[in-house]
């Protein structure tokens, strides 16, 4: 094996290399390293825990564990922070942040030496963060995810944040429950350190990100308090340490072939919407194109099999018990592409050839006996949404799919707010709510799609409405909800020009979205409109020029590769 650079990568440039080693040397003797350990390969460890971040409360837990794996392999580890994303402690969303997370961790493994990087995230835009930043750094990683919360007990029936923080909620909003029983319920909804405990958008992907090949097979839903995340996160270091002296690159892992098997795994466990963006963004960085278009193919040839809410009834800690991302992958073997190789340099058909543990099968459907028979995905297009919109049908309402329904249309979301549960408000259960000017460019593209029911018709009883805007919801989230309208309506998209009345068609059958306005008409109303007011400073300033739409990711147009 060839010796890795180690301290000596990357030297800081004084215009004299020797010197430059020298002095480097010399101020990493003042952390206590004795020459033996300066010699090593050098393992960073990005860490991206704060106070902020109650999904990463383990992180220091885990950087230990991958320590010690590295010093147990050769390596010497050196822990880095970056930025941290705390889902729901930033305005306006942390998805405005995503991007930057990612240019700081892109950075920071370029700029210190170090000849392998373990990554470690959980929450929602963490891990997509840091996969696209090392896919572009090219640099050899190692995605270590935080895991999942185990779930809590409300009068004796489980609960897990946060597929029940909205159930709960919507009884609230009804009057079904009172204020001291909403109060009640929010302390056990998330109980311990960890991501929510369904497949929302954190443990998708951390299930992707398995099924991509960039973590270690059987890590993604591992509990964030069970003792095997630390083991998994030890392994995780040693593997590090030992990739410094043969590297395997994130190009080499991510491929358009396992781009493919991630998208069927995201299909067969119901995963969230999100994660279609999030894994675009990820292959873009590589030139890696996804399609909507092949994302239908692949849906219909592609069953639900993993029983989670909100899809199903189970939790993520089932998931992991019944057998995890390996269990569901063998399952779809004779659909995937085999001879993807991941980060521990195997071929995915040789592990999946391993005999298989014991399944639950309550958690984990056969083939033969799926959830269902068709992806939890659908992409539309159609006169409203020329570049694409999101469905999650498995969430969703079925008797909603073929809908011609009158518009009830907010113009953002200080407008949804002041109005949704006004009792003057003109709507019934078979009106289409539309949210405008919640798109990347107008909004950071919030989870705000998921618009409440109108507090009148919940209490009428009414459960599920169509609802279409361009922002988009938690993976957590149920409901025949369409997202991520493209172009959204702040970059002049159809969208921006639907008004109070217009009757709108939904058909999932025919994968068409359409505003049943005369062309004419919308091109008349598309030149009499005007762009939202930019930001002129500051990182706002450079989201504003530089964001793409969701089709693309929502990536900033200089990072594409």
């Amino acid at each position: 094996m060839s010796k890795p650079p180690g301290l000596d990568r990357g030297l800081t440039n004084y215009g004299d290399p020797e010197f430059s080693r020298y002095l480097r040397r010399s101020f990493a003797r003042s952390m206590g390293f004795s020459g033996e350990m300066l010699d090593r390969p050098i393992v960073g460890i990005a860490t991206s825990g704060g106070g902020f971040n109650n999904c990463h409360r383990t992180m220091s837990e885990l950087t230990d564990a991958i320590s010690r794996g590295v010093l147990a392999a050769g390596g010497l580890p050196l822990p880095f922070p970056t930025i941290s994303l705390g889902e729901v402690f930033l305005h306006p969303t942390s998805m405005m942040f995503r991007n930057l997370m990612s240019m700081d961790v892109e950075e920071m493994i370029r700029a210190q030496p170090m000849d392998s990087v373990v990554l470690i995230g959980g929450c929602d835009k963490t891990v997509p963060a840091q996969l696209m930043g090392a896919a572009s750094a090219g640099r050899t990683a190692v995605q270590v995810v935080t895991g999942p919360m185990m779930t809590g007990r409300y009068h004796g029936e489980r609960t897990g944040a946060c597929t029940d923080c909205r159930r709960f909620w919507a009884k609230y909003r009804s009057g079904e429950i009172s204020k001291a029983e909403i109060t009640e319920i929010e302390e056990q909804l998330a109980i311990t350190a960890g991501t929510c405990a369904v497949m929302g958008t954190a443990s998708s992907m951390a299930c992707l990100t398995e099924a991509l090949g960039m973590s270690l097979p059987g890590s993604a839903a591992i509990p964030a308090v069970n003792s095997a995340r630390l083991v998994s996160a030890e392994e995780s270091g040693k593997l590090a340490a030992r990739l410094a002296h043969e590297p395997i690159t994130p190009d080499q892992i991510i491929t358009p072939q396992s781009v493919e098997n991630a998208l069927r795994v995201l299909l067969a466990i119901g995963g969230s919407t999100n994660a279609v963006i999030h894994l675009t963004a990820i292959a873009g960085r590589l030139g890696i194109p996804v399609s909507l278009h092949r994302l239908n193919q692949i849906a219909d040839e592609t069953p639900v099999l993993v029983n989670l809410k909100p899809v199903g009834m189970h939790y993520m800690e089932d998931l992991y018990a019944a057998g995890g991302v390996p269990a569901v992958m063998r399952e779809l073997r004779p659909l995937l592409h085999l001879d993807c190789i991941g980060v521990d340099g195997r071929k995915l058909g040789d592990r999946l050839s391993e005999s298989a543990e014991w399944i639950d099968r309550s958690v984990i459907r056969p083939m033969s006996d799926p959830i269902s028979a068709t992806g939890g995905l659908v992409a539309l297009h159609g006169s409203l949404a020329p570049d694409g919109a999101i469905l999650k049908r498995a969430a969703a309402d079925s008797s909603l799919f073929e809908l011609e329904g009158r518009a009830v249309v907010f113009d953002g979301l200080d407008d949804l707010n002041q109005r949704i549960d006004d009792p003057a408000l003109d709507v019934s259960p078979r009106d289409i709510l539309v949210l405008k000017n919640s798109g990347p460019k107008a909004a950071a593209m919030p989870e705000s799609g998921y618009l409440p029911i109108p507090a009148k018709l919940a209490r009428a009883g009414v459960k599920d409405m169509v609802r279409i805007s361009d922002a988009r919801m938690s993976g957590t989230a149920y409901g025949t909800i369409v997202l991520h309208v493209a172009p959204e309506a702040a970059a002049g998209g159809p969208l921006a020009v639907v008004r109070d009345g217009d009757h709108i068609r939904l058909s999932v059958a025919s994968r068409t979205l359409d505003l049943l306005v005369p062309e004419r008409e919308i091109q008349k109303r598309l030149a009499e409109w005007k762009p939202p007011v930019s930001p002129q400073r500051g990182y706002a300033a450079l989201y504003q020029r530089s964001i793409l739409q969701a089709r693309q990711g929502c990536d900033f147009d200089f990072l594409v590769k």
